[in-house]
Formats: structure tokens, sequence, C-alpha cells
């Protein structure tokens, strides 16, 4: 099996965490979500980090994780929906795996996020418009640096991650 890294990039809600976690599993490799390791990091929840550090300090703790994450070999990680923000995230996942790019519609992102409360960056008012501005804002950096793109609305994360193997499989990424 190859040791090839993939990494899920897509806006939050999209289906990263639990699509990479049932690929992992399906694919015998360690699974790490960066969210998760930023908090278990800093002993704080994200949203802490948020109004504490702001979203300046968040993408700092961010990068030096990706940067370790990435270094690893035969992993799957979830990244952070911004994460593509900073230009060295953008190089390190592309040049250190493959680039999966999870996307749905806004209809079925502001279903998933109707009763969120734990997401800094929609505890505005209008989550359509926030999701609107951060989609134009990032579609194109999630497109910079995507092997494949899969929408992920209409089936399951099992089907999902079916389809993804076969398709990896089919390609040599695995």
């Amino acid at each position: 099996m190859s040791d090839q890294n993939i990494f899920l990039v897509g806006l939050m809600a999209v289906g990263k965490s639990t699509v990479g976690r049932l690929l992992a599993e399906a694919l015998h490799r360690p699974f790490y979500d960066s969210d998760d390791e930023i908090e278990a990091r800093a002993g704080a929840e994200i949203g802490w980090i948020f109004d504490v550090e702001g979203e300046l300090g968040f993408r700092e703790r961010e990068e030096q994780v990706i940067d370790e994450l990435s270094k690893m070999s035969g992993i799957v990680v979830a990244t952070g929906g911004g994460a593509v923000k900073r230009a060295n995230n953008r190089a390190r996942l592309a040049s250190r795996g493959t680039v999966i790019h999870l996307d749905c519609s806004m209809r079925r992102l502001l279903a998933r996020t109707r009763n969120d409360r734990t997401r800094p960056l929609l505890q505005g008012h209008n989550r359509k418009e926030i999701l609107d501005n951060l989609m134009a804002e990032r579609a194109p950096l999630y497109a910079e640096i995507a092997d494949y793109r899969v929408v992920s609305d209409g089936q399951g994360a099992k089907n999902l991650v079916q389809h993804l193997v076969k398709t990896l499989r089919n390609d040599g990424i695995i």
C-alpha cells in the first residue's frame, strides 16, 4: 500500500471529518482532524482560541499543525475549512499528498449548520450570507490544490468513501 497522504479540504460542514474517519478506516490508515489536533495541543476549544487569540492566532496554530501532520506518511487528514487561506498550507498539502476537495450545496450546508453554535465564523446573524462569502473566498483556493473534487450531496458518507477508494485505487494513489 502506498504511503501517500490523503488530505480532505472544503468548507465547514461538508463532511470532511466523517468521510476522513471512514476513509482512514477503509484504508487501514491513521486519521487526524487538524481542528482536533489544535484543540488537544491548546487544551482549549477552537471557540475559546478565537475569542482569546482571534482568527490570526488560530491560523498560526493551524499552520503549525498542518506542517507537522503533512510531514507524516500514509495518513488521512481532515483539515479545517479555512486551512487553505494560507499559502504555506496550500503548498504543503499540495506537495505532500493527494488533496480531495469535498463540496456540497448551499442548501445542504445551511441544513447541516442550522443549530450549530460551535463554529466561530458562523456566529453572525445571516448564516447564508456568511457561508456564501466563505464559499466565494475559498472555492478558488480549494480548486488550486485539489487533485479531486467530490460533491457529497445525495450520497451517504459510506457510499462516498467507497467511491473515493475505488477512484484512488484506479488512479494508483493507494
